[in-house]
């Protein structure tokens, strides 16, 4: 089973640059998208075999993710069932037999970290969003998370201390999640493996100079760790200022 996650950063920019091309290649189960920056009716995106689900911001050309699948889902849900966190259309929740699916583009801190205490709030609701839905069935959940969790995860650890995705705050939260009973499948094939980004700065040359950070994960509950085939970052894939990660499940 071949899963696909990706932020797009405006998915009708992305559709000029090759993003049907590259879906129809890599036909993925499940492939999810974040940061889709658009309202309903201003796309037409054809996917032939596959079922849509779309969860849009309020603020328009902001935020916003979507999920096409082949095989329909029991059920869906939108949001994480609190109004605060709600608007910016940051989750979708399929479910399936066996597990839940969930795609999830994380609040950013911003500059001068002026959101971080949003960010605290939203992480210790997520997880307890997980964490209901674990009583039920394990749990997938992928998207851009907006850390990088530790050092060998980003270029430039050392200057980045303070700066939105790398602080000792957000870093803590990750960790929490994971020994709540997470695994981070990208670590988990490649614990030790240096220099493997999924987003670089369009300033600076950063992708030429391959100057990024690790923020985009494949995440699963400990109970499907026996499905688990493999993890990558496909950093080949151009179209975005991140790339595709895929998960591979038994």
């Amino acid at each position: 089973m071949k899963l696909i996650s990706w932020n797009v950063n405006g998915i009708r920019a992305a559709v000029q640059k090759g993003f049907p091309d590259f879906f129809e290649e890599v036909d993925a189960d499940i492939f999810c998208i974040q940061e889709t920056k658009m309202q309903e009716g201003q796309l037409d995106l054809e996917t032939p075999g596959y079922h849509q689900f779309w969860n849009y911001a309020e603020k328009k050309g902001y935020s916003g993710t979507a999920i096409f699948t082949k095989k329909e889902p029991l059920t869906v849900a939108y949001g994480i069932g609190i109004e605060e966190h709600d608007k910016e259309g940051r989750v979708i929740t399929l479910e399936f037999e066996d597990f839940y699916f969930i795609t999830v583009y994380t609040p950013n801190s911003q500059t001068e970290l002026k959101r971080l205490s949003y960010r605290m709030t939203w992480e210790e609701d997520f997880l307890a969003y997980l964490k209901k839905l674990e009583e039920k069935k394990p749990v997938i959940f992928c998207g851009d998370l907006n850390v990088a969790h530790t050092e060998i995860d980003l270029k430039n650890p050392k200057t980045n201390q303070k700066n939105a995705g790398f602080t000792l705050e957000e870093r803590e939260k990750f960790t929490t999640l994971l020994n709540s009973g997470f695994i981070d499948t990208y670590r988990y094939f490649y614990p030790d493996k240096e220099g493997v980004y999924s987003w670089w700065s369009y300033r600076f040359k950063a992708r030429e100079k391959n100057a990024g950070w690790r923020i985009d994960y494949f995440v699963v509950s400990d109970a499907l760790k026996e499905r688990l085939a493999d993890a990558s970052i496909l950093t080949q894939v151009m179209g975005s200022d991140h790339c595709p990660v895929e998960l591979i499940l038994k």
